[in-house]
């Protein structure tokens, strides 16, 4: 039987599962389009009902023929029972470009509209720089974000976003953003692990009305240049999860989300998605969650590909606004 994952009610009125399946590619490819879309059948299967894909991840192809798959399979009953996230791209952060962008990314899934539709990066690049995951620091310009933002107020008013937000922006730019905002972000989608337990976001989210999404909640097992093994080596993850005979990942899952924060989990393999929605049914004692609020701190993803001495962020300090 599926497991039913919890929702939490968001700024915008809309609900959203307080677990996710990333598909971002870890290799640099992602798997061929057919077996792409198996995977996502069989995450539809074990009780995924929140997807997060991007422009820039190359998955949203597939990941609508999934959910239409599903649809026609009767695994769901229709488009309205999945949640589904996409991203804009950073050569696409301009006011004129927003729109047109998303129509792409709704084409490309087959879908009239997104659940939630993110600023994948504070950050402009150069138009025609890759439009892959790939970053060149060299291509980085100033970001407009008031005329980026008042164009993503307007794919919501379209209807073609239920809910908009923004992804790794410092509690700093999401100031910045309020201020001009008409209406507020719904989402913040950050890093988060138990070696970068983003306190300081948390706090200031909470104050104003803003969800946070943990990605990389595993801290993207030492991918180069984006994550560490800060969480999957952790002594103390392993002592918890010996004792409570639970696995490395479900630990570090469960204290992400027993902080309120929906998180965005990453597993192509079937038993390990199942694995990954096993957390809803136990919580950590008191003992526990002080032995990893005594974890070292370090964020994964310093930012590095964003510098430039040209560019608008010197140094990786200047991108994340202090918040290192």
């Amino acid at each position: 039987m599926a497991m039913l994952v919890p929702k939490i009610m968001l700024n915008s009125g809309h609900e959203m599962p307080l677990i996710g399946m990333g598909t971002a590619p870890t290799a640099p490819t992602l798997p061929p389009i057919d077996q792409l879309v198996s995977i996502f059948i069989d995450a539809i299967e074990a009780g995924y009902r929140h997807f997060d894909t991007a422009a820039a991840y190359g998955s949203e192809e597939a990941l609508g023929r999934a959910v239409a798959d599903a649809i026609q399979r009767g695994l769901i009953e229709s488009r309205e029972d999945v949640f589904i996230t996409s991203k804009l791209w950073c050569t696409e952060t301009h006011h004129d470009l927003v729109l047109p962008a998303l129509k792409r990314s709704l084409a490309r899934l087959g879908m009239d509209y997104l659940d939630l539709y993110h600023i994948h990066w504070p950050v402009r690049m150069k138009n025609g720089s890759d439009q892959g995951i790939k970053l060149v620091n060299e291509d980085v310009i100033p970001f407009d974000m008031k005329g980026t933002w008042e164009a993503m107020e307007e794919c919501h008013k379209l209807g073609l976003a239920k809910s908009i937000g923004v992804c790794n922006f410092s509690c700093t730019k999401l100031s910045q953003l309020l201020t001009h905002a008409t209406i507020p972000p719904a989402v913040n989608q950050v890093e988060m692990h138990v070696a970068w337990r983003q306190e300081k976001m948390l706090a200031f989210c909470k104050e104003k009305g803003i969800h946070v999404s943990a990605w990389s909640p595993l801290g993207a097992n030492g991918i180069p240049f984006w994550g560490n093994h800060a969480v999957m080596q952790n002594s103390v993850l392993k002592d918890i999860a010996f004792h409570r005979q639970k696995s490395i990942p479900q630990v570090a899952l469960r204290w992400v989300y027993e902080q309120g924060v929906s998180v965005l989990v990453k597993s192509f393999n079937k038993d390990r998605m199942k694995e990954n929605l096993q957390i809803l049914d136990w919580e950590l004692s008191n003992e526990e969650n002080a032995k990893i609020q005594e974890i070292p701190q370090c964020r994964g993803f310093k930012g590095e590909l964003f510098v430039h001495p040209d560019g608008p962020y010197k140094s990786p300090d200047e991108f994340w606004d202090g918040e290192l």
